[in-house]
């Protein structure tokens, strides 16, 4: 842990890309949080609008649901602005279609930072018996949205995207992970916004537990954020320049 260093800070803009409504209040809306008290312009994409993820509750009713629970979640940690692709949940598929989409998001916004989500093939480290196997939406999206950073800067790879023209100004990629963190982000400050962000997907979490949701949502970001032995929380990230 003594390598793992202070996440840059030499950027105004993130763009941070998900696959999911919630999937940035349990990775790092409390990074988020610091960043936006700290004047930083964030933004969200999501690639679905997590349609498929309350059971009971059909596709048609659960969408904008958690579209609106997504908006009063960015909301909460100063976020404003916030595109959901429509992309069907449940079924990404790492390819062009998706790194096309995202190729064109990035383009739109134009940031300098790109976040976005643990890619491996579980949430637990390597050779940790049983493992938490991570999503195909999460695999997909991950991956494809490291690639879409470079298919943004590149005018030949889809030509079609003639508008909005290239962006070549993304100086580094931060993957949320709890695994192979190489960067941190001391957000002890933005743990109460946080807790409040992933508290807005009221609906969402009711779903998943009988535990109060605010119970639920205090217990996912300190898990997300462990205390250090300096009794700050630190949100961990895989660095990669852009």
């Amino acid at each position: 842990m003594t390598s793992v260093e202070p996440l840059p800070d030499d950027w105004q803009r993130a763009l941070v890309i998900v696959a999911h409504p919630d999937d940035v209040e349990y990775g790092c809306a409390a990074a988020v949080a610091v960043w936006t008290a700290a004047g930083r312009d964030v933004r969200y994409v999501l690639a679905t609008s997590g349609e498929a993820g309350i059971a009971g509750c059909p596709p048609e009713v659960a969408g904008p649901v958690r579209e609106e629970e997504q908006r009063r979640a960015a909301a909460a940690v100063g976020v404003s602005v916030v595109e959901f692709l429509g992309h069907p949940d449940g079924r990404l598929v790492e390819g062009l279609e998706l790194r096309r989409s995202l190729a064109a998001a990035i383009r739109r916004h134009r940031p300098e930072l790109v976040v976005t989500m643990h890619r491996g093939e579980t949430w637990t480290p390597p050779g940790v018996a049983p493992g938490y196997w991570n999503s195909a939406d999460h695999r997909a999206l991950g991956r494809c949205a490291v690639d879409a950073v470079g298919d943004a800067a590149n005018e030949w790879i889809f030509a079609e995207l003639a508008d909005p023209e290239p962006w070549r100004g993304v100086r580094w990629i931060a993957v949320s992970t709890p695994t192979g963190v190489t960067h941190t982000v001391d957000v002890t400050d933005g743990v109460e916004p946080a807790v409040a962000s992933l508290t807005e997907h009221r609906r969402y979490l009711a779903a998943l537990s009988d535990d109060p949701v605010e119970e639920q949502a205090r217990r996912q970001v300190e898990m997300s954020a462990p205390e250090g032995p300096d009794g700050r929380r630190h949100a961990g990230f895989a660095l990669y320049a852009g």
